[in-house]
């Protein structure tokens, strides 16, 4: 009787170590970049400045189809990316784009190269930076509330 106390004992220990979630925050900076609004502030490490403030180009990212979306400042953007966000990694592929004339239009095609050459990014609080290897960001964005 007593053998059996000691495996009932043993099975509830087990049930309840695998049971258990874990508690250990998320490392620094690998915060979710998806299903949020990302506004850019900052192309090649200056500030960008728009004819239109009310223009500002943005993207999000949907994980439900793995597809981007956003607004170049004059123009719709969008596409399919790829993440890893265990390693901070992230490719967007080439996708589509509308054609309307604008005055923005140098704004808008930095920012979509920024997209496109990007393969990785950081988080610090709500500030995105998009990466090209180590090299300094080709783009910053604020999360857009």
């Amino acid at each position: 009787m007593k053998r059996l106390y000691s495996y009932v004992a043993l099975l509830f220990v087990a049930i309840m170590l695998f049971s258990c979630k874990s508690t250990t925050p998320p490392a620094q900076g690998s915060a979710d970049i998806t299903g949020k609004t990302w506004k850019l502030t900052e192309l090649n490490g200056k500030p960008i400045t728009l004819h239109n403030p009310k223009s500002n180009p943005y993207f999000s990212l949907n994980m439900t189809d793995m597809r981007y979306s956003g607004h170049g400042g004059c123009n719709g953007v969008g596409g399919t990316f790829e993440i890893k966000p265990e390693v901070m990694r992230i490719k967007f592929n080439q996708g589509m784009s509308t054609m309307i004339a604008c005055e923005d239009l140098e704004t808008e095609r930095l920012f979509t190269q920024a997209l496109l050459a990007a393969d990785n990014y950081s988080v610090n609080g709500n500030t995105l930076s998009l990466n090209k290897a180590k090299m300094a960001p080709l783009a910053k964005f604020v999360l857009q509330e």
